[in-house]
């Protein structure tokens, strides 16, 4: 598994500049290819649950006069495969 997002990644340890640019873009592209996304339609009662070691989370500031709700829970531990 790979933990990278274009917000916290900065480059490959031990590749050029070049190579880590190229690699972590193709990597971004690949992600947020349609089949790999899910936009959720908000109604009421809706509730949403990611694992962000998993996950890219995206907000969308689509719900102006709305009021979003979010709280956040950590587990600590390792997945067992």
């Amino acid at each position: 598994m790979l933990y990278v997002n274009p917000q916290f990644t900065v480059r490959i340890d031990g590749w050029t500049d070049e190579e880590s640019r190229a690699l972590l873009g193709y990597l971004y592209q690949h992600a947020v290819r349609p089949e790999f996304t899910c936009r959720l339609r908000w109604a009421p009662g809706s509730l949403a649950i990611w694992d962000d070691r998993a996950t890219w989370h995206y907000a969308t500031n689509d719900y102006q006069g709305e009021r979003r709700l979010m709280h956040r829970i950590t587990v600590e531990g390792v997945a067992l495969s």
